[in-house]
């Protein structure tokens, strides 16, 4: 019994270390994808775009061809308003795949980076708009220095920081959208891309009938690059679906930062954009933000933990007295007998 039991926390934490490992993949590639997207110029950022669409369901028909599950394709076909939801979901992840692959190739990553540390705040704002949730007094206090950091760079720049707003609302929409679908990430990016993957094949035909394509024009690297558009996109996806299931939802929480600070590292080290005063100051709230967040988070899980520990032990002493109570019966009834 012992060999059984240490056989099984040998196993246990050998999944947990597969799922951490996946997780650090997962996030490290979405952190360092900055790097990938100017090696496809010439190309402009909505040939980026299609090629994407195109190349990602090419990728997921194959992934799905080895999981030999379409169980879910056929259910999800009799469920219009699931449909519905998947278009929408497609829609809103082609705004951020968009505006995402322009601010880098346009030289905006720290702004891009700035999208993704305000996601996990414009996602409780969803919760508490659209599905009436009921904030902590943390949660309230992290969405109200997130206002400011937002305040204080619109200031900073002269404007709204458009970029970090369009891709935080657009992924927190996604993520929303998502949910209600309830579909697995391969599943989920075959659904999605599979809606993208006619208007795109559309626009990459006009483009090469105007003469305007770069895919045969620039060279058979840059045709490789263009096609692992589909790599870059599902293998994060794959890795984080494995770290998924094998790791507390309270870790992928705090791995999800690490994509943002590679962004902002690559931002200025390796791109060499300006961080004035203003800039510094508006990043700061936003991690003062997160760390109450994360810390609200933390708190909460470890509450979560020593509430059900304490259900289980009482539950096993009512058990205990069960037990006790029917011993006791049992040795009254046999003493009793003639």
């Amino acid at each position: 019994m012992q060999d059984g039991g240490a056989a099984g926390e040998s196993g246990h934490a050998n999944e947990g270390r597969t799922g951490l490992l996946n997780g650090f993949a997962a996030y490290g590639m979405w952190g360092l994808v900055p790097l990938f997207w100017p090696l496809l110029k010439p190309a402009g950022s909505v040939e980026i775009l299609a090629h994407r669409m195109v190349w990602s369901l090419a990728f997921v028909g194959v992934a799905m061809l080895f999981v030999r599950k379409w169980g879910w394709a056929k259910d999800l076909l009799r469920q219009p308003k699931r449909l519905a939801l998947v278009a929408l979901g497609a829609a809103v992840i082609t705004v951020n795949w968009g505006v995402y692959i322009w601010s880098v190739n346009s030289g905006h990553v720290v702004e891009a980076s700035l999208g993704y540390f305000i996601n996990p705040l414009v996602s409780i704002a969803l919760g508490v708009l659209l599905l009436k949730e009921r904030l902590r007094l943390a949660q309230w206090i992290a969405v109200g220095v997130g206002l400011l950091a937002v305040l204080v760079l619109a200031i900073g720049y002269g404007q709204p920081p458009w970029i970090s707003l369009v891709l935080a609302f657009s992924f927190g929409t996604y993520g929303l959208v998502k949910k209600k679908v309830n579909l697995s990430g391969l599943e989920s990016l075959a659904a999605e891309t599979a809606v993208q993957f006619l208007p795109a094949l559309g626009y990459l035909l006009w483009l090469s009938s105007q003469g305007r394509s770069t895919f045969a024009g620039e060279g058979a690297g840059h045709a490789v690059l263009l096609a692992s558009t589909g790599l870059v996109t599902a293998v994060p996806l794959v890795c984080f679906g494995a770290a998924a299931i094998r790791v507390p939802l309270s870790t992928l929480g705090l791995l999800q930062y690490l994509a943002p600070v590679f962004q902002f590292l690559l931002g200025i080290v390796y791109f060499h954009e300006a961080m004035p005063p203003e800039r510094w100051a508006g990043f700061a709230l936003v991690w003062l933000a997160l760390a109450l967040l994360t810390w609200d988070a933390l708190r909460s899980a470890r509450a979560g933990r020593v509430a059900l520990a304490r259900a289980e032990i009482a539950a096993a002493g009512v058990l205990d007295d069960a037990v006790a109570v029917d011993g006791a019966r049992a040795a009254g009834t046999g003493t009793s007998r003639p």
